[in-house]
């Protein structure tokens, strides 16, 4: 992957200043595509939708199962595609089309309007973005062992996971400042009407985050596409074979038994990664429900945990270097596993078994205080994993690698979505709702274990 200088292999002649733009390129695919998580997936769209149902459990019941389902999709995909691009050796054209999908999905939320709200149709929308996004990722994340030495990768991811987070908190602070609309006063966060002469009784404003979204990915994305160039493949490509594809991804899969530290690790992450998503997914719309909160709060509960997760991400990084990603990814997943169990005890009625007057505002900052930890542990930890998937994967297969990541983090995607969707359905109650992602995160914490730092090249 780098030549006897450390610089990546196919590269030699590329000026010092090309390999700093080609890093930067690579973060900025983090910056364009945070706010769909930050914006659409948790903090704005999702509560907006919690508010047009009018119904906190019926909102986290159908987000559930509608994320779930795009999960069920990528599943099956993701490490085909993966087999693929390293077939072809190509994986801009990819991410071209995909980016594709990520704008058209975004954009058409905009007709998620209050007054003829379909829940079909809007979470098929939200879900083609969202498989947009989840598969350039893919791709991109595959390009992180080209960028750096081995032991300088850990650093890059959460550099490039902070400069993520970074975008996702200006976007969100530009929707909240700008358009969306406090339901019940039609004014933004700064106390003005949506700007652009957006209309608050049909929550444009509120609306606007779709098309918003897909306008940012598609500015911010110009340095990736310029400055990003494909390495040279270590191999010579072939053309795209699917039933070649299908053949070396079976048979990789098979042969996982025989590196035991990436299949333990692929295990473990496909458990704590789905209990991270889950929580990411549904935590504003469980605040939404649970405390009655506004999308102006949740968009400012969203700003706390954005800042937390950019700042732990970068220590994440510098923590990666020293000790190494696993400690990092154990310590994370302790965290979010405690802080679960935390929310089942934060009512508007009482926290922690202390009865709480209507007017109190505990429950809201210990919330507030229960995001910006979800939102540091989370960010260290994708981070950190990140880093990890290059030192199990095989350098020379690296795309079919992270298919494999994203196929042991949407494989079972459908648990944590589909699992609160049925626990709030026979419950009735959100609080019970997320309690199965408490056993998500103990179940990888156990597979852990059996997880070596170096991965199975150490042995």
């Amino acid at each position: 992957m780098f030549d006897a200088r450390g610089k990546p292999a196919g590269t030699a002649g590329m000026a010092e200043v090309s390999a700093r733009k080609r890093i930067w390129g690579w973060f900025f695919f983090d910056w364009a595509s945070q706010p769909y998580n930050t914006l659409l997936i948790t903090f704005i769209f999702g509560p907006y939708v919690a508010s047009v149902l009018q119904d906190g459990s019926k909102a986290q019941s159908a987000w559930g199962f509608g994320i779930g389902a795009a999960g069920i999709v990528m599943a099956v995909l993701a490490p085909v595609l993966g087999a693929i691009a390293d077939q072809t050796g190509r994986r801009m054209p990819w991410i071209w089309g995909f980016s594709a999908l990520y704008v058209l999905g975004a954009g058409m939320l905009w007709f998620a309007a209050p007054q003829d709200f379909d829940l079909v149709r809007t979470l098929v929308f939200f879900g083609l973005g969202l498989i947009g996004m989840e598969f350039a990722t893919i791709f991109t994340n595959s390009m992180l062992p080209d960028l750096a030495p081995r032991d300088k990768i850990g650093g890059l991811s959460g550099s490039g996971w902070a400069f993520g987070y970074l975008g996702g908190l200006v976007a969100l602070v530009l929707m909240l400042a700008l358009f969306a609309e406090d339901e019940a006063t039609g004014r933004t966060l700064i106390g003005i009407a949506p700007v652009l002469g957006l209309d608050p009784e049909t929550r444009e404003g509120t609306r606007f985050v779709g098309p918003f979204t897909a306008l940012w990915y598609l500015v911010f994305m110009v340095p990736f596409f310029l400055w990003v160039k494909e390495t040279a493949p270590a191999v010579p490509p072939r053309r795209a074979d699917i039933r070649r594809a299908l053949s070396d991804l079976g048979r990789t899969i098979r042969r996982l038994p025989e590196t035991p530290s990436q299949f333990a690790f692929l295990a473990a992450s496909m458990l704590y990664r789905d209990g991270l998503s889950g929580a990411y997914a549904l935590g504003a719309i469980f605040a939404a429900g649970v405390l009655d909160w506004s999308v102006v709060q949740t968009g400012t509960f969203g700003i706390l945990a954005v800042i937390s997760g950019a700042l732990f991400a970068w220590l994440g990084g510098r923590a990666d270097l020293r000790f190494g990603p696993k400690p990092v990814i154990v310590t994370c997943t302790w965290v979010l596993m405690l802080t679960i169990v935390a929310c089942l005890f934060v009512t508007r009625e009482s926290v922690f078994g202390i009865a709480q007057s209507a007017t109190s505002s505990l429950p809201d900052t210990v919330f507030l205080v229960i995001g910006a930890v979800i939102g540091a542990a989370g960010g260290a930890l994708q981070s950190a994993s990140r880093t990890m998937m290059v030192r199990q994967g095989n350098a020379q297969r690296m795309t079919e690698a992270f298919g494999l990541y994203a196929l042991s983090g949407k494989a079972t995607s459908f648990i944590a979505p589909l699992s609160i969707g049925a626990a709030t359905a026979l419950t009735g109650s959100q609080q019970l709702g997320i309690s199965p992602l408490i056993a998500l995160f103990a179940a990888g914490l156990f597979l852990l274990r059996w997880v070596n730092p170096d991965g199975d090249r150490a042995a």
